[in-house]
């Protein structure tokens, strides 16, 4: 599709109320696979690929940001005429679903973060910026190692490996300088305002999730309190809808 003169990967299945899912760094559509099979069923279900991300390539326009994803997809939920909208993020998808959310108001039905996290400080602006250029000097596959061994549980990698594989394949499939302008974009973004949100809000995390910490989605529920709910997965990582896929898919479909 053409969202804003550039091209975007979209896929939509389904007929009925819009969920629109949005992946985090290094993830793409297909990490809502299990989700969007089981959704498709009851809801029209909406997933792009970010600009950088899979394969939606980078325009040229301007390096990318929190805000730039967000007017994409202003301008996406517009060109479809969406109403009555869900959303789903993921990671650092969570901070452009919650700037979506305050941008459209009373025309979200509801949202739910996966795996939330918070604006970086510093020390996390620095490992952006680290991260960024390794990349950009050494390809995807200088990282995906470590970050499948930091973010996915001990559980998931030793009794369930072909989730963490699936996790490095879709770091290592990243094209790498769109990873790299994705990851300085998370180093720059600031925090939501949490609390105009006035959808429905349901946090989903991983026990052992270090990125986006129950603590993270415990805070943001206070934010919105009336609306919140949060659930925990044991023995869970940050890769949540691949770690989990049959709890996250029966939650959303609960939720949603």
């Amino acid at each position: 599709m053409r969202i804003n003169g550039k091209d975007y990967a979209v896929e939509i299945d389904g007929a009925g109320p819009p969920v629109l899912f949005i992946h985090g760094l290094g993830g793409t559509a297909n990490f809502y696979q299990p989700q969007a099979e089981a959704l498709a069923g009851d809801f029209q279900v909406i997933r792009p690929d970010l600009e950088g991300a899979g394969r939606t390539p980078l325009s040229g326009q301007a390096k990318l940001s929190i805000t730039g994803w967000v007017d994409d997809l202003l301008a996406l939920v517009e060109q479809l005429r969406l109403r009555e909208l869900r959303i789903v993020g993921h990671s650092m998808g969570t901070l452009v679903a919650q700037e979506l959310a305050i941008r459209l108001g009373d025309r979200v039905a509801a949202l739910a973060l996966l795996g939330a996290v918070k604006a970086p400080g510093e020390p996390g602006r620095k490992a952006q910026r680290e991260r960024a250029g390794k990349v950009r000097a050494e390809g995807m596959i200088a990282v995906a190692p470590g970050i499948v061994a930091a973010a996915t549980s001990e559980t998931t990698r030793r009794d369930h490996p072909e989730r963490a594989a699936f996790v490095r394949e879709l770091l290592t499939r990243q094209p790498a300088e769109g990873y790299a302008q994705s990851c300085e974009a998370l180093g720059s973004a600031v925090e939501p305002h949490t609390a105009k949100i006035t959808a429905p809000l349901l946090l989903l995390t991983g026990e052992e999730d270090k990125v986006g910490t129950p603590a993270t989605s415990e805070e943001l529920a206070e934010r919105v309190a009336q609306n919140a709910v949060v659930r925990v997965y044991d023995q869970v990582g940050h890769w949540t809808a691949v770690e989990a896929p049959r709890q996250v898919t029966q939650d959303l479909q609960k939720f949603l």
